[in-house]
């Protein structure tokens, strides 16, 4: 396959990302049907499918940083999934054609946590345009302002990264379509296409290729272009990919109130965990669907976010009743009792200063797929100084813990949105309101709690810090 045909390729999976599920046919968009007589085929399909969504995502999302998987992150298994298996497997050294074992999957999250630490590759809003995007910023260390968004740049100026927002009426679709496919002597279009509210644009000169990518909506029109020297291709080609599946133009589209993205699934509490998302504990007990995290913070007593309750009178911990002790929604908190609740008592520390903007941090929210994830996250300026974290939360995460990397309280997630915006099922990262932990320490501090001291932690790893608080977080129901 030459290098064009490749890239083209890559552009025609990329831009089922902002199709409509309707419009896409299938999700997974196979480079050839799977055929029906292959049964190593069928039975790593077997076999891969009965995983949690969150581990099937974390498959993809890692074989996307091996340079092996080309395609959206569906979580569906088509025939480019099982080709990146197995081309990661015989590179590997185990050649045969079945499903991965868990020790080859482990070896496969760890190499993609590898890759995407490696690039830094960092998901996180733009508030220059209003868009979600990640950005390798290794790679794109230069960092400049521009006319409705933001250019990142490598140091040689090899790769250029732009993210652009219109206002509505400013332009439509229709026009930097036309500019971008416009005849030019210098650049052949390799791939197109323009649907009512997004289009995917790539190009080629004798020494460059590019990438443009717009959707439309009611906040006007958002992107991004890249464009790098073709000598670059395939390692770009891999992060053309990771920055598209990153992508979402109107993340405020999610909250109504100013309150979004990789959580990419995998690994366990005590291995390289991808960035942002891991399935840490099992799923919760019973067919309720999570409304709430809770921490354990005495014997019985269980803290959580005020607005986790607001539609629930008799929530559940498991399949035990608990009763609402007290509910401050001024500060956004509320205290729980339940005589069987059995988690650990959480041994809080309080911060010795105040969170600074970007400062990263550890969240334990709600899973996807129902139980408790582990996340990283990291701090954003807030208005009236309330403090606001960026991380890719699920529905059900009200009150998730979030802990500095030192171990101490940075606070609880105040509020998550009724309504989320999901893709492809799974919410990407976006802001919210946290309640700090000083706050929270002198409303325990009032309610007659002294939390269990916590030791010296600092210089803690995001697994180390969170392994230590996951058997004090427990999951919220409302039947």
């Amino acid at each position: 396959m030459t290098q064009r045909a490749r890239f083209a390729g890559v552009a025609a999976a990329l831009a089922l990302l902002v199709m409509p599920a309707q419009a896409q046919g299938p999700v997974q968009t196979p480079a050839r049907a799977a055929p029906a007589a292959d049964p190593a085929f069928e039975a790593a399909k077997a076999a891969f499918e009965p995983l949690p969504e969150a581990d099937r995502k974390g498959l993809q999302d890692a074989l996307v940083w091996t340079g092996d998987y080309n395609s959206v992150i569906t979580g569906t298994f088509g025939r480019r999934t099982y080709d990146a298996l197995l081309s990661y497997q015989k590179r590997a050294g185990n050649p045969a054609p079945g499903f991965p074992d868990a020790r080859m999957r482990a070896a496969i999250l760890a190499a993609g946590d590898t890759a995407r630490k490696a690039a830094r590759f960092a998901v996180k809003p733009d508030p220059a345009s209003g868009v979600v995007i990640g950005v390798p910023e290794r790679l794109l260390a230069k960092r400049s302002p521009q006319t409705g968004g933001t250019r990142w740049q490598s140091g040689d100026g090899r790769v250029t990264l732009d993210t652009k927002s219109f206002a509505p009426n400013e332009t439509d679709l229709d026009a930097l379509f036309a500019r971008a496919t416009a005849p030019a002597a210098d650049r052949k279009v390799t791939y197109k296409i323009k649907r009512p509210d997004f289009l995917v644009v790539t190009g080629e000169t004798a020494t460059g290729k590019s990438y443009i990518r717009y959707a439309a909506g009611a906040g006007g029109i958002r992107g991004f272009t890249i464009g790098y020297d073709k000598a670059l291709g395939p390692d770009m080609d891999r992060l053309v990919i990771a920055i598209a599946n990153s992508f979402v133009p109107f993340p405020e589209t999610a909250n109504a109130a100013p309150a979004q993205m990789v959580a990419k699934p995998g690994g366990t509490l005590d291995k390289p965990m991808p960035r942002p998302a891991v399935r840490a504990l099992p799923a919760l007990a019973g067919p309720a669907t999570t409304t709430g995290i809770g921490l354990v913070v005495a014997p019985g007593r269980v803290l959580t976010s005020s607005s986790a309750l607001e539609a629930c009178a008799a929530p559940r911990i498991g399949d035990m009743a608990v009763r609402i002790v007290k509910v401050d929604a001024g500060r956004g908190l509320a205290l729980l009792e339940g005589s069987g609740v059995t988690g650990r008592v959480a041994a809080l520390a309080a911060r010795g200063s105040a969170l600074m903007p970007g400062e990263a941090l550890v969240v334990l929210g709600a899973d996807a797929g129902g139980g408790i994830a582990v996340l990283s996250g990291e701090v954003l300026s807030g208005q009236s100084g309330q403090e606001r974290l960026s991380a890719p939360l699920q529905p059900g995460s009200s009150g998730a813990v979030v802990l500095d990397r030192d171990g101490a309280l940075a606070g609880l997630v105040a509020r998550y949105p009724s309504s989320p915006r999901l893709v492809a099922g799974v919410a990407p990262p976006m802001s919210y309101p946290l309640v700090d932990g000083r706050v929270v320490l002198a409303f325990l501090a009032e309610n007659g709690i002294s939390p269990v001291a916590a030791a010296d932690r600092s210089g803690s790893t995001l697994g180390a810090v969170a392994s230590r608080a996951a058997g004090s977080v427990v999951g919220l129901t409302c039947p």
